[in-house]
């Protein structure tokens, strides 16, 4: 399984836009096969910092979500928009349970 953390920071102003283009990706997102990843994203308390995190069953997904045009868009839209540089974190599980224990 492959787990990547993404945290960045937008300008204020482009807040909402950032959310309707996750809610766009998300939408397509939901098209395909859940049993092959997971995709979250959370925004924190200051309002204009986001984290995404996602699992992977392998590269052939993670290839597949990547490349596509609405996620392509938002990534695009969101460089121009950062007021922070996003950090990338590769993650090796340890172990988990409950809803979380997803297995891919």
């Amino acid at each position: 399984m492959i787990t990547v953390i993404v945290t960045y920071t937008v300008k204020e102003s482009y807040v909402s836009k950032n959310k309707e283009n996750i809610a766009a990706f998300l939408e397509d997102f939901n098209r395909l096969d859940a049993e092959r990843f997971g995709y979250t994203i959370y925004q924190k308390e200051n309002k204009n910092t986001f984290v995404h995190i996602s699992e992977y069953k392998d590269e052939i997904i993670q290839k597949e979500l990547l490349n596509i045009p609405s996620f392509l868009s938002f990534q695009q839209q969101r460089d121009q928009n950062l007021e922070v540089e996003p950090t990338i974190e590769m993650l090796a599980i340890a172990g988990s349970s409950g809803a979380t224990a997803k297995k891919y």
